[in-house]
């Protein structure tokens, strides 16, 4: 994974002397993506768990896992040293680093709960509860940019899982290299370092450093439908089409980034509370969309679909006589006086 500074120019874009979040679960794509940064030398960061209380004992052994690799690192780091305690073996860096300390902010979140109060599965509960916890350790920490360690492989099955549920092309591009997310009036930064790295570069920098990580048993569950993307889907696709898909299907999810993310800055600013209806009715219908999925998003609206959309965009036809639809999590948009605004 020595060539992962070559590929995306982290260090440019983030320079290591200023202050970051990291977020940690004690997988290993976590675990080498925190070893990863402090050897490029990052002095400032703040490691964030959520433990999701989705396993017991075994999510709260994760949650003391990630507190004592915190309390590991920065004893190394006070002693100068670039190896990480979670380095069984392996030499020392030659070169010497200044000392710094790495934070740690745990916070934990009833996730099977929330999905049910919120009619939410459990993935997609478990995701919008950790940005909130993300968010809020950047409003305490007075920090917007936070690293998670998405990889090439997270993409290629987030592509299909969004294909196979009749996502447009925004919906394709939804994991990106660098994107920014509202959440709770925060504007937060999301960072993927990884996200052109497979998981067996991955799997070799574990191995090669000798890292230690905790090892998820519901990673291996078919019920979730990543997990039988991951090792159903794809595996019989490739063998039926005899040939590696992944490196094709990961081409097409960047190609459809680049694009979302031109588009996205074509569009105007959406941060305001409400929407003009007569500029709304201007833009084409593919633009109507595109606008009305990010406007939706700043006001942190959860699982902006297709359908969800369309209903908003009824609003500006003008023959109807609808006034007000049904959004996600019993909130509402609602059109008066030629502006739409949610409720």
């Amino acid at each position: 994974m020595e060539r992962l500074s070559t590929h995306w120019r982290v260090t440019h874009d983030f320079p290591p002397d200023a202050r970051y979040l990291i977020g940690v679960s004690g997988g290993r794509d976590s675990v080498a993506l925190l070893h990863w940064l402090i050897s490029l030398g990052y002095k400032d960061l703040t490691v964030c768990h959520l433990n999701h209380r989705l396993r017991g004992r075994s999510s709260d052994a994760d949650a003391q896992f990630v507190k004592r690799l915190v309390e590991g690192c920065n004893q190394e780091l006070a002693g100068n040293a670039l190896r990480l305690p979670i380095a069984r073996t392996g030499k020392r860096s030659a070169s010497p680093t200044t000392a710094r300390r790495i934070e740690f902010e745990v916070g934990s979140a009833n996730i099977r709960a929330l999905a049910k109060k919120q009619k939410m599965s459990i993935e997609t509960a478990a995701r919008e509860a950790r940005y909130a916890f993300f968010a809020e350790t950047a409003r305490r920490r007075n920090c917007r940019t936070i690293f998670v360690a998405h990889h090439a492989d997270d993409l290629v099955e987030t592509f299909l899982i969004n294909l196979f549920r009749g996502a447009g092309s925004a919906g394709l591009a939804a994991m990106r290299e660098i994107s920014t997310r509202r959440i709770d009036g925060i504007d937060l930064t999301i960072a993927r370092p990884f996200l052109r790295v497979w998981r067996k570069e991955i799997d070799d920098y574990v191995g090669e450093h000798r890292l230690r990580f905790r090892e998820d048993a519901t990673n291996k569950n078919l019920t979730p439908l990543r997990n039988r993307i991951r090792h159903r889907i794809i595996p019989y696709l490739e063998k039926m089409l005899g040939r590696n898909i992944r490196q094709n299907i990961w081409r097409t999810a960047i190609i459809a980034a680049d694009e979302e993310k031109w588009i996205e800055n074509e569009l105007p600013d959406s941060k305001h509370a409400d929407f003009s209806v007569a500029k709304l009715r201007a833009l084409p219908i593919a633009l109507q969309r595109r606008a009305l999925l990010k406007w939706l998003r700043t006001q942190n609206v959860s699982d902006v679909g297709f359908d969800a959309i369309e209903r908003v965009r009824s609003l500006v036809d003008r023959d109807t006589r609808i006034a007000k639809v049904n959004l996600p999590e019993n909130r509402h948009a609602r059109r008066r006086g030629g502006k739409i605004f949610l409720e």
